[in-house]
């Protein structure tokens, strides 16, 4: 008896490391050509004059912007040689290495550009660049020419007449696609030093970003880690760090506060770790709304109102000159009347409320953070009881004192210097780690998984027996207490309490509106989500305030761009991936917050 076996003569294409055809030897070594040219050329003056920020005439040492593109240079040459099949460089590119490769080549070539265009604006014309600037333009532009000459990381379907991709439908793929995971294991210790390694990796980059001295410089930074993230993705080897940090997950969590925790021992003043400081707020109330938003499903765009009851409470009861109440409780007393206060109206709030659904419920809670903004601006003595002050606020919010540790101020910690918003972060920090800690607690929990299945379907978890109204209210009432929580932090760090910090937008978070944008950009019902998604929301206006007249509008197009390549979010949880993406094309571990693995 004879077995057909037309179906299996096709030929198909070779993966990485196997024998590499002719033209696509010839592309590979042509990019790496253009990557190393373009190295080089970092170390040749871009332009003549110093007003250009950075100090690009200097020959021999890349400054300002010539570092981010060396950067990029370095690693599409580090995946290039990966493709080549290097020893040590294959754990980086479990997914295939073209699409790296051309994102990456595709970042160095926008940061490049972007600063060839800024010199000759900024300057007044291309006169003003040296032969270094152009030959890191031409050198980038051709190393994406020939990035796309490269092969495909996926076989071809076995169908005769089978046409490889072109090069516009393959970058769109490299863009939006997800990496397919191939199994590798290494020993337990090892697992722990690459997760302490990668935390390390992200305190230097935060730094860098954070410590950047000019908004030209940032906007290199931002394109270049933008296409870096992509092209790390699509190598599979964020999947690969996420499965390790899934696996080792209180070793990864301890390792990121502990790299967190060593932010202020890098700073020699206040001015980044203020920046800091508000992102770790920020964060913590987007945690809090992930508990409402991610897990339970209900649309809150009142939410910062709860973060005001907190702050407004703190600032009342905290010895405050402008205080009415005239009171100063201790901290620990402040703070749980801060989250007291924000749950007692969390729970009046959602009480008669919680019994609408959708676009109700968003309306009437919007209606909510309003009604909390206007009544705290008539609170003054004329409209209202003589409490708040009115639009003037409550100033002169004194600083905490905790077992005579004066948070205002400066303190020698393992023999550095930490100022007053160094002292703020660590608390703030400390707020972090409780927050994540209840909110993987509860995630985890049977209320958790009913969360879910309220946030699935209301209708079908009822029926099976789930008293929704319920737990609807308590998600709610414990997110506006975490909100709370955080809000009493805040007033000690703004030193004063506004009405006008509490609107629904506002051109600084935390707003309603960024709060929920932190959520779903970060990725809803995980935990690193909307720490990642708020300290974006909040560090690019704070470094971008040159841009600050097209703000909403960059905001809108981001989020566009967003829905489009990665709708799950930069973080997303399994289910999430489940929700936009094919079974098998998923990047992420099966043991993600909101998705147990045995429901997997």
């Amino acid at each position: 008896m004879t077995t057909d076996t037309s179906k299996n003569t096709a030929p198909r294409p070779p993966r990485t490391g196997s024998v590499i055809p002719l033209p696509a030897a010839g592309a590979r070594l042509a990019t790496g050509i253009g990557a190393t040219a373009t190295l080089i050329s970092t170390f040749l003056a871009w332009t003549w004059t110093k007003a250009f920020p950075g100090d690009l005439t200097v020959t021999g040492y890349p400054g300002g912007l010539q570092v981010i593109t060396l950067l990029g240079a370095l690693l599409t040459l580090l995946y290039v040689l990966a493709g080549y099949g290097v020893r040590g460089l294959r754990w980086l590119t479990p997914a295939g290495t073209t699409a790296p490769v051309l994102l990456l080549a595709i970042g160095t070539f926008a940061t490049t550009w972007y600063t060839v265009i800024a010199i000759t604006v900024d300057l007044g014309g291309v006169a003003n660049l040296e032969p270094g600037g152009y030959i890191a333009a031409i050198t980038t532009l051709a190393t994406v020419i020939a990035a796309l000459g490269l092969p495909a990381d996926e076989p071809l379907e076995t169908i005769p007449g089978a046409k490889p991709p072109n090069a516009w439908k393959r970058l769109l793929n490299a863009l939006a696609a997800t990496p397919t995971r191939r199994a590798e294991t290494l020993p337990a210790w090892g697992e722990i030093l690459i997760i302490a390694a990668a935390f390390g990796i992200g305190l230097y980059l935060f730094t860098y970003g954070v410590d950047t001295e000019y908004g030209e410089l940032f906007v290199g930074y931002l394109i270049l880690a933008g296409f870096g993230f992509t092209a790390l993705n699509r190598a599979g080897l964020v999947a690969r760090l996420s499965a390790l940090t899934t696996k080792h997950r209180n070793i990864a969590l301890t390792s990121a506060f502990v790299a967190a925790a060593c932010f202020p021992f890098t700073q020699e003043n206040d001015t980044y770790t203020a920046v800091a400081t508000n992102i770790l707020i920020f964060g913590t109330v987007a945690l809090g709304l992930n508990i409402v938003v991610g897990l339970a499903g209900l649309l809150d765009l009142g939410y910062v109102a709860f973060l005001g009851v907190g702050a407004y409470t703190a600032a009342l009861v905290s010895g405050s000159p402008e205080s009415v109440i005239g009171v100063e409780f201790p901290f620990w007393a402040a703070v749980l009347a801060g989250a007291g206060a924000s749950l007692v109206f969390g729970v009046l709030i959602g009480a008669p409320t919680l019994r609408l659904r959708g676009d109700y419920l968003a309306i009437v809670t919007l209606g909510f953070g309003e009604i909390f903004r206007i009544s705290m601006n008539n609170l003054n003595g004329k409209t209202g009881p003589d409490i708040t002050n009115g639009s003037m606020g409550i100033p002169n919010i004194p600083n905490l004192i905790f077992f005579g540790f004066d948070f205002g101020e400066t303190h020698d910690i393992f023999g550095v210097p930490i100022a007053r918003m160094g002292n703020y972060f660590l608390l703030m920090l400390f707020f972090t780690l409780l927050v994540v800690f209840i909110f993987r607690r509860a995630a985890e929990s049977r209320i958790g998984r009913a969360w879910v299945a309220i946030r699935e379907d209301e209708t079908a978890a009822t029926a099976m027996g789930i008293n929704s109204f319920r737990l609807k209210l308590l998600a709610f009432a414990l997110g506006a207490a975490l909100a709370g929580l955080a809000g009493t932090v805040q007033a000690h760090v703004t030193y004063t309490v506004t009405p006008e910090q509490y609107k629904f937008v506002e051109a600084v978070p935390p707003n309603s509106a960024f709060l929920l944008a932190a959520v779903i950009l970060g990725g809803m019902g995980t935990i690193s989500g909307p720490l990642v998604g708020a300290a974006l929301l909040y560090l690019i206006p704070a470094k971008l305030t040159f841009m600050a007249d097209y703000q909403l509008l960059l905001f809108g197009v981001a989020l566009i761009l967003l829905m489009r390549f990665r709708p799950e979010g930069l973080v997303a949880d399994r289910r999430k991936q489940l929700e936009f993406h094919e079974t098998g094309q998923l990047d992420v571990p099966d043991e993600t917050v909101g998705l147990s693995k045995a429901e997997a």
